[in-house]
């Protein structure tokens, strides 16, 4: 078996718009594609060995023990692959368990399509499970565990971690949505204007001079201490001569910490006598030169946790530790202990593994035991100095304990220090009695800290301390949202995407929108290029100016990974027609509206989708979907147009020369296409068609119809507005014209045009795109042989597999089915085809150059019109 491909994808997907975490492996069975699992001897014997949790997949059998049904029965590899890749993921610890397998138009080539939690993982499970099947094929031995080890590394590696994770989950049931900034923990909640940003448990809120203070365990104690809250007496130390006249303060025993260190790195506790203390410096030093030695307090560790200036949860934490039986050693006892389903790798599960470092050996030292040493029955052997979770520690929740003056105290100090969310340790006896009556004392303030022993704590009740933070970050009545209207189709998404922005920046709103030719923040073109896809649409929505965004989706995107955003609040569909066939398994009509259909399934069930009633593969579409649809139409007489509007619904359509949205019998021209500059004169139908999707839109979103007139009487086709969609040049004595027309669709659209404009002479310059169909080229070449006089062929681009040869050979031969005896010539060069063309032109001709890379033909020709316009001559 070979893997042609593997990718994932992030958002709503032509698999699931609500699956929106797959990946799509491509797949050719090869030779395996003639043995189904039942002709492979000893297979289901193997496969039910290796993975007996398996009996749990129903699989289209729907009861327990189904897959291996069908694997009895006979089934293809690919669909064992796919089930294979779920497992092992749920045998790392990220259970899932969405699956698809189905064939290609080539025979023996599948597409296995399977749920993830962690990409990388995904990528790592879909290889993995091709390498288990053809060892469970050959009867060969395979280390699954190696497999499964590596996924969950490959997790701790890459995944948020259990706070960052615990906002990020409580934010998306809550329908926040949520963008990853990088590969760490920096997360942006929200879109665009009402964005949020967090990191680890500091957001966009926590002050910074805080976060200082915070890191400054010397400056937190004296603040605190300044504003009558208990301390653990003590001073800074940066060498022995501090240390003994620190000691000769304070006495012993003491703690030794280094000042900017964190999950307890280099502390050293209880240290009764000068030669430890001097190690525990060397030790500290390790992290810091600048060392805390406090006085050792008696009592218990305890955390609480700060949000918004309001105690949410406190625990009482436990430093790792084996309990004695008498008969193990402290090593055994580790291991056992390891051996709790709570515990797991990282931080996989409730508690962390305990390992054994330098810390643990000091600890046993002191006691004069070893990792041999037996423990009689019930004793407590601890293992860490400090009770970090990370470390193996554990955690009580004690949260309903705290006494009302501590709960006080606790408070007060986080505005003290001025951190919205903030960790504080206390030692004390209990939590229950005030501490200046226990003699407890606040040991540190801590910025960022961690949540998971208040989530997750060994006994007693987990705490949502996530909850307190989407409280804090978005309050009743704040949107996470900004409004998202998405363009897809095969012609025209471009300029009505453009129209759309022209009217929304027209209303009021900071515009952000995406094109086949950049990525536009008010008008400012930010990146150049084909912009189409979900890069391109993050970056949108990440941008903090965005107040609306209008975003041009192509079906390259959506193959490529999914939809850049959960979803929109309107989905235009423009048509469907032939165009891309034959590429990524799209072969037919209804292939291409699969892909086309993502991005009005993605429609929030009160959105609308905007669909061509003209267009068949758009009507069909309705049925399939849970949100409101509304039609546009070039004809009032449609059928499908009159049937709406006996039932009331809401319309656009083109009648007597407007352009009118109507509700039933009544009608409201919003303006006649002949003052629509964009429908040049009412001469472009093709256009009038974008003007009505972009219409229709603005007017379901809310906009007044006379504000929606406005914008369509400004919005004036050219270079700047937009570029390569019928931009006309009117030089002296003759016209050129240059536009993105590609495929059959666009041509027609480009004749009916032609149609409709005088001139003596009509020349066109066009060229093929490799990666088409043969039948596409050629078309395109008998449309041309149509609607021109003179065509001149020119291919130095996008031959994408071919040769130039090949498809010069194609567009001629569908300009001699074009029935005219038209002439031709062959310029390679499109700069050389335009100037060529241009210096041939007699009064009254009309070129239209139908160019791909539509910047450098509006450069030739602006350069050739400037010169006309200095001197008079070309």
């Amino acid at each position: 078996m070979k893997i042609l491909k593997i990718q994932a994808l992030r958002g709503p997907n032509i698999w699931s718009v609500r699956r929106k975490k797959l990946i799509q492996m491509r797949l050719d069975l090869e030779e395996m594609e003639q043995y189904p699992t039942n002709k492979i001897d000893g297979f289901k014997e193997r496969i039910e060995a290796m993975f007996p949790t398996m009996y749990e997949h129903r699989c289209s059998e729907g009861v327990p023990g189904g897959f291996f049904m069908r694997i009895e029965r006979g089934t293809w590899m690919g669909h064992v692959i796919e089930h294979i890749a779920l497992e092992i993921q749920t045998l790392a610890g990220m259970e899932t368990g969405f699956g698809r397998t189905r064939e290609t138009k080539t025979p023996g080539v599948y597409n296995v399509v399977f749920s993830y939690t962690e990409e990388n993982v995904g990528l790592f499970a879909a290889e993995s499970a091709v390498a288990i099947a053809e060892s469970l094929i050959a009867g060969t031995d395979y280390d699954l565990e190696a497999d499964i080890q590596k996924m969950r590394e490959i997790r701790e590696r890459d995944r948020l971690g259990p706070s960052t994770g615990s906002i990020v989950e409580e934010a998306v049931t809550r329908d926040i949505p949520w963008i990853r900034l990088g590969t760490n923990s920096l997360v942006q909640l929200g879109y665009g204007i009402n964005q949020m940003r967090f990191q680890a448990t500091i957001t966009c809120k926590t002050s910074s001079i805080a976060v200082d203070i915070a890191c400054n365990k010397e400056e937190t104690k004296r603040m605190l201490d300044n504003a009558s809250i208990p301390v653990a007496k003590g001073s800074i130390c940066v060498d022995e001569e501090d240390l003994q006249n620190t000691i000769d303060k304070i006495g012993y025993p003491i703690v030794i910490k280094p000042l900017d260190g964190n999950h307890g790195k280099g502390a050293s506790i209880n240290v009764t006598n000068y030669e430890d203390a001097k190690a525990g410096l060397a030790y500290a030093q390790k992290y810091s030169r600048r060392v805390i030695v406090e006085k050792f307090i008696t009592g218990f560790d305890f955390r609480v946790l700060v949000i918004d200036n309001k105690v949410v949860a406190a625990a009482q934490r436990v430093p790792a530790h084996v309990k004695g039986n008498g008969t193990n050693t402290i090593e055994q006892l580790i291991e056992i202990e390891n051996q709790d389903p709570r515990r797991g790798y990282g931080h996989e599960n409730v508690l962390t593994e305990i390992t054994v470092d330098r810390d643990t050996t000091d600890l046993l030292e002191k006691m004069n035991y070893t990792l041999e040493t037996v423990p009689r029955k019930g004793e407590i052997v601890y293992l860490k100095s400090t009770a970090n979770l990370s470390t193996g520690g554990t955690s009580v929740d004690v949260t309903d304990m705290m006494h009302p003056e501590n709960i006080f105290l606790s408070e007060r100090i986080s505005r003290v220090i001025g951190l919205d969310i903030c960790g504080i340790d206390i030692m004390a006896e209990n939590l229950t009695q005030p501490l200046n009556e226990n003699g407890g004392v606040i040991l540190e303030v801590n910025a960022a800290p961690g949540f998971r022993m208040h989530l997750a704590p060994s006994e007693g009740l987990p705490r949502n301390v996530a909850s307190p933070v989407i409280d804090m970050l978005y309050p009743p009545g704040k949107p996470s949202r900004i409004p998202i209207i998405a363009v897809t189709g095969t012609n025209g998404k471009t300029t009505t995407t453009r129209l759309l922005a022209h009217i929304v920046k027209n209303n009021g709103y900071k515009v952000g929108f995406t094109t086949s030719d950049g990525i536009y923040i008010q008008n400012h073109m930010l990146e150049k290029g084909d912009t189409t896809g979900p890069i391109s649409t993050e970056y949108i929505l990440k941008d903090p100016t965005v107040e609306f965004a209008v975003l041009e989706t192509a079906r390259g995107g959506i193959l490529r990974s999914g939809l850049g955003f959960s979803r929109c609040d309107i989905g235009i569909i423009t048509n469907i027609s032939a165009d891309h066939l034959g590429l990524s398994d799209i072969d037919t009509l209804s292939d291409l509206a699969r892909v086309k259909k993502v991005v009005v399934r993605s429609v929030k069930k009160d959105g609308w989708a905007i669909l061509n009633a003209d267009d068949e593969e758009c009507v069909k579409i309705a049925s399939e979907l849970e949100c409101n649809v509304a039609y546009f139409s070039m004809d009032e007489e449609n059928p499908l147009i009159k049937k709406l509007g006996k039932e009331g619904r809401i319309v656009a359509v083109y009648e007597n020369g407007y352009i009118t949205i109507k509700k039933g019998d009544w009608k409201i021209r919003v303006e006649k296409a002949a003052h629509i500059p964009l429908t040049l004169g009412g001469k472009a139908k093709f256009m009038i068609a974008n003007v009505l999707a972009a219409t229709l839109a603005s007017y379901l979103w809310g906009f007044k119809t006379e504000d929606i007139s406005l914008s369509l009487q400004t919005f004036i086709p050219s270079v700047a507005q937009t570029p390569g969609r019928m931009n006309i040049f009117e030089f002296k004595k003759f016209k050129v014209m240059i536009d993105f027309a590609h495929n059959p669709s666009g041509y027609m659209a480009i004749e009916d045009l032609l149609n409709n404009i005088e001139a003596s002479r009509k020349i066109g310059i066009i060229a093929g795109v490799g990666d088409r169909r043969d039948e596409d080229i050629k078309e395109c070449g008998m449309i041309a042989g149509r609607m021109f006089d003179h065509i001149i062929i020119r291919q130095e681009k996008h031959l994408r597999g071919r040769t130039e040869e090949e498809i010069i050979n194609l567009i001629l031969e569908g300009i001699e089915e074009s029935g005219r005896d038209i002439t031709y010539e062959i310029i390679p060069k499109e700069t050389e085809a335009i100037k060529h063309a241009i210096n041939s032109a007699d009064e009254g001709t009309f070129i239209t150059a139908l160019s791909d890379v539509v910047t450098n033909a509006i450069e030739i020709v602006q350069q050739y019109l400037d010169k006309e316009n200095e001197d008079g001559l070309i």
